[in-house]
């Protein structure tokens, strides 16, 4: 049986699909669904056992045929302000399924964040090195108790204290594809802007407000969810232990990713830029680009689809039908 949390949301359920496609079918999901529509994340795939988060830890305990771990719950919200909530979701939890998948035996994937990047200024490279980790950085309370997971993670190899058989960090940069809807203003751009360019409406974006860098240019490393799951399952099947980027290792701007949308629909661009919100200016990522390096040597070798490929996908497979959903 393959446990997989935050299993209800934008990634989560994109693994259950995967692992569906794959032939698995014995996985038990663990997430909160609420009164909102996040079960429709989940209608088209099979599992077999539901768990509510705070019964998670005492459920494995009385398991003895869990076969991996993939940790996707968290608070991902980059505006998040309650620090207790946070820590609580995104790292003591974290650490007892640490705990847990190190005494079982059982392999741990889990979800970390380029937002341990913070602007950049460090570099995006994934280094396991602890020292290197405390270097970065992060912008805000999500991307700040990411690190300090990786860290625990990274101090305990280094020190060579008992650990997984394996323990796989994703540092996932901006994912994008079907069943994030649920996520209000968190949805990606493609995603957000999909319902006024059928409609026939200009959209928006940011204003620059950074020297040198154009009204829509500020860039990021967008990847397809179907490639950032894929990428993620590659490293589990080749038992690779460490923290990766999942990234394309190609940062591509805004502006660009909102021309592909267009396109897609069959409709030429129609875009204004608006200024940046002031509480934001300060804390906002002007360009972001996964290393793939270490990806790459540990064995993932299947090429990422460009920008306006993967865009176009989404836009015909999803968000261009009454269904939207994978």
């Amino acid at each position: 049986m393959i446990v997989v949390t935050g299993a209800a949301g934008f990634i989560g359920s994109n693994f259950v699909s995967a692992l569906n496609e794959d032939g698995s079918t014995d996985i038990a999901i663990c997430d909160f669904f609420e009164s909102g529509e996040k079960w429709r994340n989940l209608a088209k795939t099979a599992f077999t056992q539901f768990i509510q988060p705070a019964e998670l830890i005492v459920w494995l305990k009385q398991r003895s045929d869990i076969e991996a771990v993939i940790h996707m719950g968290a608070i991902s919200a980059t505006t998040a302000l309650d620090g207790d909530l946070v820590m609580h979701t995104n790292f003591s939890l974290s650490l007892a399924l640490l705990d847990f998948c190190t005494s079982a035996g059982v392999p741990l994937l889990y979800a970390s964040s380029a937002a341990v990047y913070g602007d950049g200024s460090a570099g995006f490279e994934d280094s396991i090195a602890p020292a290197d980790i405390l270097k970065l950085r992060p912008l805000n309370l999500y991307g700040w108790s990411k690190r300090q997971f990786d860290f625990v993670v990274a101090d305990r190899i280094a020190r060579g204290r008992p650990m997984p058989p394996v323990c796989t960090g994703l540092r996932f940069f901006n994912v994008f594809g079907p069943n994030e809807y649920h996520k209000g203003s968190m949805m990606s751009i493609v995603a957000k802007i999909a319902d006024p360019i059928q409609r026939g409406e200009r959209i928006t974006l940011f204003k620059s407000h950074r020297d040198g860098i154009a009204d829509g240019d500020q860039r990021r490393d967008f990847i397809y969810v179907k490639d950032a799951v894929m990428a993620s399952l590659g490293l589990l099947q080749n038992a690779r232990t460490g923290i990766f980027n999942i990234g394309t290792g190609t940062a591509r701007s805004f502006r660009e990713l909102a021309e592909a949308t267009f396109v897609a629909f069959g409709r030429q661009p129609a875009i204004d830029y608006i200024d940046m919100p002031e509480e934001i200016r300060e804390k906002y990522q002007y360009f972001t680009q996964a290393s793939t390096d270490n990806l790459r040597q540990a064995g993932y070798a299947a090429p990422f689809a460009s920008l306006e490929d993967n865009v176009a996908d989404y836009v015909r497979s999803y968000l261009g039908r009454e269904d939207r959903y994978r």
